[in-house]
């Protein structure tokens, strides 16, 4: 009989201690996101959170809606713009603002801010790291995480993604990695530029004239050269994709 009453009460007490646990690490989410104002502790909360940002479900919201949370990540952003013109950026720069952009990246990708996120042009913000050149491991790291934060944004399929970004120079900024990034950053610009594509809008922006047309044909086209010399199946996949989908536009 004890022991039967021992074994019922043992889910009872599991559970509640899964609770508490829970109820930890959420206040431990919400001491953190505080932190982020303080420039004392700001640079180890990014950390914590980053880290966070995909097993917190509801962590977009909780960023979006503290006070004075986002204004905090744009200002690790903006902070490193003296740092790329000319090149100095150190690792431990980059690692900082990156940790920034994997926030805004889990801000991106969240159905209940994406189009807040949209509506305050946050991604204009990355554009200046995607113009950079240097082939230095900080930047690279830069670019590369600040592409997945475009990245996120088209993964989602939405109209009003596509609409935001046709509006602004993504197309030539993912043209431009294409033709000198690294595999990995070719990759992920080649899959923005992809999903784009995929879109009935993106593909009759790129096909309305020749010159954007040309550009993009010129760019894969050299993409299939170099790609013959250093093969990666997962780069050459999202390059026959774009081809694919271009040839679905009959103007050309």
């Amino acid at each position: 009989m004890n022991q039967q009453s021992s074994q019922q009460q043992q889910p009872s007490t599991q559970s509640s201690s899964v609770n508490q646990a829970q109820q930890v690490e959420r206040e431990k989410i919400f001491q953190w996101i505080l932190e982020l104002a303080n420039i004392d502790t700001k640079e180890n909360a990014l950390l914590e959170l980053s880290k966070k940002r995909e097993v917190v479900q509801d962590l977009a919201p909780m960023l979006w809606h503290s006070f004075g949370t986002i204004a905090a990540l744009l200002q690790e952003i903006v902070s490193i713009y003296p740092a790329i013109n000319p090149p100095n950026l150190t690792a431990h720069q980059s690692n900082r603002v990156c940790n920034a952009l994997a926030l805004m990246q889990c801000v991106a990708s969240h159905i209940d801010t994406r189009s807040a996120f949209l509506s305050a042009h946050i991604p204009l913000f990355l554009y200046p790291f995607l113009h950079t050149v240097s082939k230095t491991r900080p930047f690279e790291y830069l670019r590369l995480t600040s592409l997945g934060v475009i990245g996120a944004l088209v993964k989602t399929d939405e109209q009003e993604v596509i609409n935001f970004l046709l509006t602004t120079e993504i197309i030539p900024l993912c043209l431009k990695i294409m033709d000198s990034g690294s595999e990995l950053s070719k990759t992920v610009a080649t899959f923005i530029l992809q999903k784009i594509l995929l879109d009935e809008t993106g593909l009759s922006y790129i096909c309305q004239t020749y010159d954007r047309f040309s550009h993009v044909a010129m760019i894969l086209g050299k993409m299939v050269i170099q790609l013959s010399k250093e093969q990666s199946a997962r780069l050459l996949k999202h390059v026959v994709r774009c081809y694919l989908r271009l040839s679905d536009n009959a103007r050309y």
